[in-house]
């Protein structure tokens, strides 16, 4: 996630605020047991509850792996219930359960099947407790559906502000860090347990839905517009055109949208995704398609209201940095790229998935490298425990600072001393990146010194081996989870070097390390 950005000029200088999802339950929200007593199944071993990852107590759930969310959403951004959904999710047993949990906070729901047999649910704050009709054995793969409405609440923090699912002028903007997917569906909301994503988004006429990954192929027409399903904007095709393909995109050609009905629109995300990656955004967007200089698709959006964002500029940037970070970090790790700008009242962008989303405070360019070059650092190669949320934030600092260097700005050194010489900076010596604490999670340690780390690590081991480490990173721990351990034996696997006394200064003591 970027630096909170209220007030621009704070991103050009040391401690500047960041912005996370960070959900608490919204009260007691328990109804008791429902559903048909299972049999067999009311007493018996039951999945961890938790996680256990101390940074979001209580956060995810344990018993199970789950392999794939398919979530069928219709949203009414103006309705006095803005979702209706059936979440059906596909996991893996790793213990046998007589029951087990999933989040979720402060939605209705009406009913659960576990492998089409109904089953009961008992909840209490942010858990979702399933009791299947008989056990699960371990190594069975199992699907769990559940239907849930509501209006899904944004979280609002006196420190952070306000994040999760926030309603836009002209629909709903999400964007959720460190666990706020399970305001909007049922999940085991932890980074530790990745998987792939299916959505079917039915939207009110005239509006349009946009999630991660990319858009499912419908029908050939010869009348399409060139735009993945639902994504109005685009000229039609020009004749003799093949229907299959857009013109200059590689993108499916498809059916132009009805203004006057619902629409509905079909994402698929390939690679395995954590559930706070995972975003929904629906309003009046203008949209382009295309492909970077080595071939990702490109999907650009911007809400139409934004009259000062231009949506060309945007577009171009989002391919010119992938392919940058491509050349430094390693081969793109999704099947496509891109970017989404909302008239959202927020004050900070996410690393959604394949298509970071951003408020409404315009186009700022270090702010769209610090968000691709998350989807190696922090979406690819995740954390398997926010400790180490370092791994995200740091490596993306490091290409933010980059980024300026190579369009004219600060140097990384310059950038690198301009903080150093902060001596008396507290925030940022006194709170230890690898190890930063709940409360600075998303302070400016994290951010700044992870950054400074890595440039003191390339000054020590020399730039090309630097490159040749993150590469390996990239490579070696491509859509999985990882810690900063297994960072540091990367690092001496490829340098030839022992680190562990230079990682212990940068990341875990106290005091301004020596250069």
């Amino acid at each position: 996630m970027s630096r909170r950005v209220a007030g621009l000029a704070a991103l050009a200088v040391a401690g500047s605020l960041t912005a996370a999802c960070q959900v608490t339950p919204f009260g007691d929200d328990d109804p008791g047991p429902s559903g048909p007593p299972p049999e067999g199944a009311v007493s018996g071993p039951a999945g961890p509850t938790t996680a256990g990852d101390d940074y979001v107590p209580g956060d995810g759930n344990g018993g199970y792996d789950v392999q794939n969310y398919a979530l069928k959403l219709k949203i009414t951004p103006d309705g006095p219930q803005q979702l209706d959904g059936t979440a059906t999710i596909t996991a893996l047993a790793t213990e046998r359960l007589a029951r087990f949990n999933l989040d979720l906070t402060g939605l209705d729901v009406s009913s659960i099947t576990v492998d089409g047999a109904p089953a009961r649910q008992q909840r209490g704050g942010s858990e979702l407790e399933v009791t299947p009709a008989k056990p699960l054995e371990k190594g069975a793969k199992f699907t769990t559906v559940v239907q849930y409405a509501g209006t899904p609440r944004p979280v609002t923090d006196s420190t952070l502000g306000k994040y999760g699912w926030i309603r836009t002028p002209d629909g709903v903007f999400v964007a959720c860090q460190p666990s706020g997917a399970h305001t909007w569906f049922p999940s085991n909301d932890h980074p530790s347990d990745k998987a792939t994503f299916d959505f079917e988004i039915t939207v009110p006429p005239g509006l349009t839905a946009i999630a991660n990954g990319e858009p499912e192929t419908p029908p050939a027409d010869t009348g399409g517009g060139g735009l993945p399903p639902n994504l109005p904007g685009s000229p039609p095709n020009p004749p003799g055109t093949p229907p299959s393909e857009s013109p200059g995109t590689g993108l499916p050609s498809v059916e132009p949208v009805s203004l006057t009905t619902d629409t509905t629109s079909k994402w698929h995300v390939k690679a395995p995704m954590a559930t706070y990656l995972a975003t929904v955004d629906v309003g009046r967007f203008g949209v382009r398609t295309g492909r970077t200089p080595s071939g990702v698709p490109v999907i650009t959006a911007v809400d139409q209201s934004l009259m000062t964002v231009n949506i060309d500029r945007f577009h171009k940037l989002n391919s010119d940095v992938t392919e940058e970070w491509t050349k430094l970090f390693g081969p793109y790790p999704f099947s496509s790229t891109g970017g989404l700008i909302d008239n959202a009242d927020v004050g900070f962008a996410l690393e959604a998935q394949t298509r970071p989303v951003y408020g409404a405070f315009g186009l700022q360019p270090t702010i769209v490298a610090h968000e691709l070059a998350h989807q190696w650092f922090g979406d690819s190669v995740s954390v398997t425990k926010w400790q180490d949320i370092w791994l995200n934030e740091g490596f993306a600092t490091y290409a933010e600072w980059l980024w300026e260097e190579k369009t004219g700005g600060r140097s990384v050194k310059e950038q690198f001393d301009e903080r150093y010489r902060s001596a008396g900076a507290r925030e940022l010596w006194d709170v230890p990146p690898g190890n930063p604490g709940r409360k600075q999670m998303f302070g400016r340690s994290v951010y700044d010194r992870g950054g400074m780390t890595l440039v003191a690590l390339r000054d020590k081991v020399g730039e090309d081996v630097f490159y040749k480490i993150l590469q390996t990173w990239t490579k070696e721990r491509r859509h999985s989870g990882a810690t900063t351990r297994q960072f540091i034996a990367t690092a001496d696997q490829v340098s030839g070097k022992s680190l562990d006394g230079f990682f212990n200064d940068w990341l875990y003591e106290q005091g301004r390390p020596s250069r």
